[in-house]
């Protein structure tokens, strides 16, 4: 075994040494709401506390996601990507007071993602309570409109722009510990919206139930025959409309996720629910629209890549399970780049999208332990062959 994997384990406690400054920055960080295409607050206190914590460079690219860069001891090496979202889905209205206990927090979007941003800001740090140094350039780099609507725009951005090769990437998530992402399911988010307060729905003898008609539809997708290979599926995911019990919905809106391991897949079943889109909206003589939102393509490390073989054998040595699931977020857009990346969890919780969501405190020193260890696998050149 590499000697750089039998040093992970000796490294959680050096890191639990300097929990109060981790869980600082989580806390400080996740109570500045930061809802997609409006994270400008919660970008310029993560540039804060790494230009505190002493990188070497604090900068925003031209889309303005806050980068901090740590040098590395050979300038030949390509620079290591660590990566976080720092949108979340907790709107600006919501309160983003936080609640520390002995052993947890509490509060909106600190699973996702606040507890990934605030170890983002801690690493510099953390590097220095374990002496290490590294042969490549360290870029951390917070991503904003990542989530929903925000279809990854800034993670997209910034690695269209960056002008040197990338030699390896990690991304890091607030849950869940265990979790050892290398690969992205092709996936279309949509949503479907129904109005019949038009002239042409007005002009009905008995008005439609704009409810009602995006029943019709989900109940004309669960209708399609989907393939178990190559695996495919549609996630009815959100449902809303209307204004109070006795009148009826004049307007509706309905989103959904279509995920499959083949793009073309993807393509053929978004072609269907158009399909059936335009069939009730005819049929009901209603005004009816699909909208895309964010899509990603598939994309995938293979299970023996080097990458993903030390990334499991950092996880087993710090007794962690490894768990392996498609993720659709920024490590979608490193693999469609053709490069090596994996996303790691750093602690468990519940609740995860909801304003009383929680994070366990103790596991997180493993967590961070585990993206130090596999930053160092990437360094050592496990990303490196042809």
């Amino acid at each position: 075994m590499e000697k750089y994997i039998e040093k992970v384990p000796g490294y959680v406690q050096k890191i639990k040494s300097i929990s109060d400054t981790i869980i600082t920055n989580i806390v400080l960080i996740g109570q500045i709401p930061s809802p997609t295409f409006h994270e400008e607050k919660r970008a310029e206190i993560l540039l804060e506390r790494m230009s505190q914590s002493g990188v070497d460079q604090c900068t925003t690219d031209s889309f303005q996601n806050p980068i901090g860069i740590i040098r590395g001891t050979d300038r030949i090496k390509p620079p290591i990507f660590v990566v976080a979202h720092i949108d979340t889905f907790v709107e600006k209205d919501i309160d983003h007071n936080y609640t520390v206990k002995k052993n947890s927090i509490t509060g909106p979007g600190v699973l996702d993602n606040s507890t990934g941003v605030g170890v983002l800001a801690s690493l510099p740090e953390i590097f220095k309570k374990l002496g290490l140094e590294f042969k490549s350039d360290i870029v951390l780099a917070g991503v904003i409109h990542s989530l929903g609507k925000g279809n990854l725009r800034g993670i997209r951005h910034l690695l269209k722009n960056w002008e040197t090769p990338i030699r390896g990437a990690v991304c890091i998530e607030g849950g869940e510990l265990g979790r050892l992402n290398y690969y992205s399911n092709g996936t279309k988010r949509c949503e479907i919206s129904c109005n019949i307060s038009t002239a042409l729905g007005w002009e009905h003898k008995f008005k439609p139930n704009a409810i009602l008609i995006l029943n019709e539809v989900i109940n004309q997708i669960l209708k399609l025959r989907l393939p178990q290979r190559p695996r495919s599926r549609v996630i009815i995911g959100k449902i809303s409309g209307g204004f109070k019990h006795g009148i009826i919905a004049y307007e509706g809106t309905l989103g959904f996720e279509i995920q499959s391991d083949s793009d073309n897949m993807v393509k053929t079943i978004f072609n269907d629910i158009k399909d059936i889109v335009d069939g009730v909206s005819h049929e009901y003589q209603v005004e009816i629209n699909l909208e895309t939102i964010s899509n990603v393509n598939a994309s995938t490390l293979k299970y023996n890549h080097p990458l993903v073989k030390s990334s499991a054998a950092v996880m087993k040595k710090l007794d962690l399970v490894p768990v392996s699931d498609a993720s659709g977020s920024e490590l979608s857009i490193f693999l469609s780049r053709k490069i090596p990346a994996i996303t790691l969890g750093i602690t468990h919780g519940e609740n995860y999208h909801l304003e009383n969501a929680n994070i366990e405190i103790e596991p997180i020193f493993k967590g961070i332990a585990q993206i130090i260890g596999v930053v160092t696998a990437i360094d050592n050149g496990v990303c490196d062959e042809k």
